[in-house]
């Protein structure tokens, strides 16, 4: 990233001596904090300006002589107040002008005049600005050289946008235009470039985090970012195993859009998922792993005792074994009208991206588990009020007791028990929700802007359908849920399925998606590294 440009300061005089002279003065003093220009000319001198205005820079101070051929110097000053009206404005003058001067104080809104000469410039002219630009960066914004998206804040797209961003940990700012404008969402990006509409893959590729396949065979590759995938990740990495990783979106999985987890070991005072998982897959890349994102994984396949997995890129990628660690995805809400509004008021997950838009506004949270008491406590920081909809009687039969109690104890959210949406309703936006209260059969419709679900979730097997054997809802059977070998027509070997192994040899399954396994984020991470110890046993054998 481009380091940000200085402040200007700016001195104007048609007499050269005393040009060099404030210019000497200037940098001195101040080169290490501000940019330095020096003209003869004030027509010359303008045109600087503009380009400074073009460019999106500001001068901090402007220092200009009275007496110049082609305009007064209180005729430049009042040019410069016309652009940059913050800009500090100084005079510089002659014993014989200083009435002038006073009197350029009201007329031009001129900020000091300096009798020349000014020496010593310690006593004499150094105190003078020192002032004047204090008082200036006590105004100033720094023009922003970040990362910009500019879009409609309620669009899908838009908010895909802002949800990739946040869960990579890159700082952003978001610009909403105006409701005609059209080729939207686009990105604007440090170095000037411009995407316009891009996908996940591109904006990934433009801002250098897409990672290339460095070898032609890994030991092990794994199937899905979250925390059980990350955590193989960084053990089969540092055992010296070649180890690629595939994520479909950012990896995180779930965990990545927790706004707080609080009883996770090792952090008492509780830490985001964006930064848990961030720091694991930091420390995945300093292992060597190769992360490709976002990248699926679309087919599986065997050549021999190889696993080849065909990705949604177009590419293959072959490894001695293989962990499918592949998470879950939260379950639509099943409302009418529902999915019109899907990332348009309607999120699924914690959607930290959207935090800002909730500020003094009413959010809705949809669930009773650990992860929509985490997100009613985030969201209760930032909203007016927060509303929980729970199809049970209460929150202590999902969720965690720690939590139940914060929640009980914030005053600005509220427990709708034995409630559910039946409906959804709005424009190009969510503006309203119809609750109908199981006991009574009573239906209320409510304003609702903000609406985030937690409502259940199902594996992400579906590619695998008809190569690695499931239960009746998706999740990957492992170890002695698989039953007798003899019914498995794909295993070939003289042994029974190890723990973690599924009904194909070498294939490993870890975390949510593997069938009765402990939906806990710390589970999830064991699984991960115990994975590893399996597929090193594996690989002993083969």
């Amino acid at each position: 990233m481009p380091e940000p440009h200085r402040p200007v300061l700016l001195a104007v005089d048609d007499d050269d001596h005393v040009l060099r002279a404030i210019r000497r003065d200037l940098v001195r003093a101040y080169q290490d904090r501000y940019r330095v220009l020096a003209c003869s000319s004030p027509i010359e001198a303008i045109q600087i300006l503009d380009t400074l205005l073009q460019r999106g820079e500001e001068p901090a101070l402007i220092l200009a002589d009275q007496r110049m051929p082609e305009m007064t110097g209180i005729e430049f000053l009042a040019e410069v107040a016309k652009r940059f009206p913050s800009a500090r404005r100084v005079l510089l003058t002659a014993y014989a002008d200083t009435s002038v001067a006073i009197a350029a104080i009201n007329e031009v809104r001129l900020d000091h005049y300096l009798v020349k000469p000014w020496d010593p410039p310690e006593e004499r002219l150094y105190p003078v600005l020192d002032e004047l630009l204090n008082d200036w960066r006590s105004g100033y914004e720094p023009p922003y050289e970040g990362i910009r998206v500019i879009g409609h804040p309620f669009a899908p797209a838009t908010h895909r946008l802002r949800d990739l961003l946040t869960r990579h940990r890159l700082p952003f700012r978001f610009e909403e235009a105006e409701p005609d404008n059209t080729g939207l969402p686009v990105v604007m990006l440090p170095g000037g470039d411009r995407l316009v509409q891009p996908s996940h893959g591109q904006l990934v590729e433009a801002l250098g985090l897409a990672v290339e396949i460095s070898h032609p065979h890994y030991d092990v590759a794994i199937v899905g970012g979250g925390p059980a995938g990350l955590a193989a990740a960084v053990y089969a990495a540092s055992e010296g195993m070649t180890t690629l990783l595939i994520e479909a979106y950012v990896p995180g999985g779930q965990a990545g859009t927790s706004s707080r987890i609080e009883n996770y070991l090792g952090f008492p005072s509780g830490i985001s998922g964006v930064d848990l998982t961030g720091r694991a897959v930091t420390q995945a890349r300093r292992f060597g792993v190769d992360l490709l994102s976002p990248v699926e994984a679309v087919r599986l396949r065997r050549a021999g005792r190889a696993c080849v997995l065909d990705l949604s890129d177009g590419k293959e990628v072959t490894a001695a074994t293989l962990l499918l660690s592949t998470g879950l995805s939260y379950r639509s809400l099943d409302a009418r009208g529902a999915e019109l509004f899907e990332g348009a008021g309607i999120y699924y997950g914690a959607a930290i991206s959207e935090t800002a838009s909730c500020v003094d506004q009413h959010v809705w949270i949809i669930g009773g588990a650990n992860s929509a008491g985490q997100a009613a406590l985030h969201f209760s920081r930032h909203a007016k009020h927060v509303t929980m909809v729970v199809r049970s009687g209460g929150l202590a039969q999902g969720m965690s007791a720690y939590l139940v109690d914060e929640i009980e104890a914030t005053s600005n959210i509220d427990v709708r028990p034995h409630t559910t949406v039946v409906s959804a309703e709005g424009s190009d936006r969510l503006e309203r929700i119809t609750l109908c209260d199981a006991k009574t059969g009573r239906l209320s419709t409510e304003d609702a802007g903000f609406v985030f679900t937690f409502i259940g979730a199902r594996p992400r097997t579906e590619w695998l359908d008809g190569v690695v054997r499931k239960d009746d809802l998706g999740f990957l059977l492992t170890g002695p849920d698989l039953g007798p070998v003899s019914a498995l027509p794909s295993w070939d070997l003289p042994r029974e399925p190890l723990l973690l192994e599924t009904s194909v040899p070498g294939v490993f399954a870890a975390g949510d998606a593997r069938a009765n396994s402990v939906k806990r984020l710390a589970s999830s991470v064991g699984e991960g590294a115990m994975a590893v110890t399996m597929i090193h046993r594996y690989r002993a054998e083969s």
